[in-house]
């Protein structure tokens, strides 16, 4: 089985074949997160402690942290879930993971080093690899270089010297994130003042329209107290009076109709 071990503070990785099943079942039954002793491994890693991160099955398919199984199962995966990097917005997929308990069925093993033993191990805790890049975010810089507010952050940012055959050796650099500049602080006060602006112009219209809100509600309540007036003074309202004018109309027709049938008849 293969035994892919990491040492965090070098950054060095090495993967190391072990063949034997009898120092490869120390891991088995252990879960992700899990820390072995080297002791009970090999030799050579007496006083290491190493810690079980991950792995891959046969058929490559990854393990999972929080699946408690031995095997493989079939998980409905959504955006946030390890294992998993959706296409679309709100995408969901089911997929084939390993559970997150070492098994045999495992061809690959991850590792990271908690602890140092007493000897080094080869290719792994006796080199020191330097950082390819260097940080990117304006703090992240000042940290690293103790820089004070005052100092000019771009002045130190880690450059990458990139020569390739028959053209001319370039350097490369990072955009720094989170940059204060002119620029920034001018864009922050437009952005400032317009929206002042704008709430000065809501409070404004709001009050105009409280305003008239208030006259139609006057011109409301003295058109009710008239009525209210002409009601109890007795007076007839000028629709009332017109439907009065009809029927009397209605009826003077009426009885003239009913006195020429009468002479008719005579």
């Amino acid at each position: 089985m293969k035994f892919n071990i990491s040492y965090p503070v070098t950054g060095a990785q090495k993967c190391i074949v072990i063949d034997d099943d009898k120092k490869v079942s120390k891991f088995y039954d252990k879960r992700m997160g899990a820390e072995v002793v080297g002791d009970d491994v090999e030799e050579r890693f007496k006083g290491y402690v190493f810690k079980i991160t991950g792995g891959n099955d046969k058929d490559g398919f990854p393990m999972k942290q929080g699946v408690m199984v031995r095997g493989r199962v079939r998980l409905l995966l959504s955006k946030g879930h390890s294992t998993y990097r959706p296409r679309r917005t709100g995408e969901k997929k089911r997929k084939s993971v390993r559970g997150c308990i070492v098994g045999p069925d495992l061809s690959v093993i991850s590792l990271a080093i908690v602890k140092v033993g007493d000897a080094p191990i080869e290719g792994l805790t006796d080199r020191k690899l330097p950082r390819r890049l260097g940080p990117k975010r304006a703090n992240h810089i000042r940290k690293l270089f103790n820089l004070k507010k005052e100092d000019d952050v771009r002045l130190y940012v880690v450059r990458r010297k990139i020569e390739k055959e028959g053209k001319k050796p370039r350097t490369k650099a990072p955009k720094i994130q989170r940059l204060i500049t002119d620029t920034r602080l001018r864009r922050k006060r437009i952005y400032k003042a317009e929206k002042k602006e704008r709430w000065q112009k809501t409070k404004k219209a709001w009050a105009d329209y409280l305003k008239v809100l208030a006259e139609y509600k006057k011109k409301k309540a003295a058109a009710h107290a008239k009525k209210e007036e002409e009601k109890t003074t007795g007076k007839v309202a000028p629709a009332d009076t017109k439907a009065k004018d009809v029927k009397a109309t209605t009826a003077k027709d009426t009885k003239g109709a009913t006195k020429g049938a009468k002479d008719t008849k005579a």
